[in-house]
């Protein structure tokens, strides 16, 4: 099983780190907000889902596994987990979708998603929430403003759970990149989601010590 340990000095928690359908866990992206989930002491273990790892060893370009399988993968790692610091998962969207189903596990203190889907590209009617409602744990979204699979304008009508943080990035899109004319450059908006997992962590890790 394909999968990469970033440890960091320190380290509060580990974090599993899922990618999205079209760039897997070697991305320049992913990579890139690894590295800097280190530097914030924490640990970050990536994996490339089956259809991924495919793709690396072939070079053919192929959609992604259908949910039950996605599901099982990530399961897999999350059962692998035998550390003693608090374990959270997440992802960038189809990853965070997944990470989001698997929130009840026991394992899990909190889940991250960046660029969550709500609801496929111009079909806004077939939502995606059931995963977000389905559990008690803490999860936080980065999400830009203008999220093709999810606006701030969509969310608004949505009835989420109160254990749900949305943290918008003004002018983003899917991929958190904003457009020059808002004043805001991709690097800070890259910078803003590490800030805000980093702090959604310590803050799950603190609430959960308070109640035990």
């Amino acid at each position: 099983m394909d999968s990469k340990v970033n440890l960091a000095t320190d380290a509060i928690a580990t974090l599993i780190f899922a990618h999205g359908a079209g760039a897997d866990m070697d991305s320049d992206y992913i990579e890139q907000m690894t590295l800097a989930l280190v530097d914030k002491k924490i640990n970050v273990i990536r994996f490339n889902f089956p259809y991924m790892q495919q793709r690396k060893l072939d070079g053919k370009r192929r959609p992604p596994n259908r949910m039950p399988i996605l599901l099982e993968t990530y399961l897999n790692h999350i059962n692998q987990y035998t550390g003693a610091l608090p374990l959270f998962i997440g992802g960038k969207s189809m990853g965070s979708r997944v990470a989001a189903t698997l929130a009840n596990e026991d394992k899990v203190l909190g889940v991250f998603c960046i660029g969550y889907p709500f609801h496929p590209q111009k079909q806004p009617e077939k939502l995606r929430l059931e995963p977000l409602q389905a559990t008690t744990k803490p999860i936080l979204i980065v999400q830009g403003t203008r999220d093709a699979l999810g606006s701030k304008e969509d969310i608004a009508s949505y009835d989420l759970a109160a254990n749900l943080n949305v943290h918008f990035l003004e002018d983003g899109d899917h991929d958190l990149k904003p457009r020059v004319k808002s004043g805001f450059t991709h690097q800070q908006h890259k910078n803003s989601a590490v800030n805000a997992i980093a702090e959604f962590v310590q803050g799950a890790i603190k609430a959960d010590n308070d109640n035990n």
